[in-house]
């Protein structure tokens, strides 16, 4: 099942999608719902498919990336936040801040979850998980060397990228994640390759802060991480989640 935001008549409703249409529904995916009409996928203007109150994000889960990086393998989850208002859906423009240097890429799998998580294991995370869907953890990433940590670099307005939808239905140990930059391959590499694996990621999260439905738990990125530039066009793909495409905007 694709879980979807849509804007519908000058109001944001939340739907289920096929390869042509989207059933929209009565209340929240999280919620008990009711189906309330169809509308042509095309004619669908897709938003990001969750708002989230958080954006759990997690550094150095690649091996690859670690050595691209220079550091040392963690030892246990290394755990950052987005706000909510880096987030950004399908088709919408990532800003380039005025004086923030190089911007980066970062392809992740996104966990959505789907009911309230707090201190669980990772088979209760599991059983907590709505989905899954493709993100992009975008970086300024001469502000991230300066700063020392993290915040600044990643908290942008439009610096999370999100969708298009949130795909229920999938296996989340062995996808494929890469990253194309005008039609470029830049990273390429399968969930299988993670320190720590979706569902761990999400128990030790749990641990620290109550997730919520909507929120989102970012797993890593691979190594391939390069700069963007006003014009670009840049594609996450997951394998069996689906495609999130944004184009980089001015510099701001």
């Amino acid at each position: 099942m694709r879980v979807v935001r849509v804007l519908f008549e000058g109001d944001c409703r939340y739907g289920l999608a096929d390869d042509d249409t989207v059933t929209l529904i009565s209340d929240e995916p999280f919620a008990a719902w009711e189906p309330e009409g169809i509308i042509a996928l095309h004619e669908a203007h897709l938003l990001a498919p969750t708002l989230p109150t958080k954006v759990v994000c997690v550094g150095l889960n690649y091996r690859t990336h670690i050595v691209e990086m220079g550091h040392e393998l963690p030892t246990e989850p290394v755990l950052f936040l987005k706000p909510s208002t880096s987030v950004i859906g399908a088709q919408q423009t990532i800003p380039l801040p005025s004086g923030a240097g190089r911007v980066d890429h970062e392809a992740e799998l996104g966990v959505v979850i789907g009911r309230r998580t707090h201190n669980a294991t990772p088979e209760e995370a599991a059983a907590n998980v709505l989905g899954f869907t493709c993100g992009n953890d975008v970086t300024a990433r001469d502000l991230q060397k300066r700063d020392g940590q993290w915040t600044r670099a990643k908290g942008f307005d439009g610096f999370c990228p999100l969708g298009p939808w949130i795909e229920t239905d999938v296996d989340p140990y062995d996808l494929a994640v890469e990253c194309y930059v005008n039609g470029e391959r830049r990273q390429s590499a399968r969930t299988s390759d993670m320190l720590f694996d979706p569902f761990e990621l999400v128990s030790f999260a749990s641990k620290v802060m109550t997730l919520v439905p909507g929120d989102v738990v970012l797993t890593g990125t691979p190594g391939g991480i390069g700069p963007l530039h006003h014009g670009d066009v840049v594609e996450v793909r997951i394998e069996g989640v689906g495609s999130l495409v944004n184009v980089v905007g001015e510099p701001c």
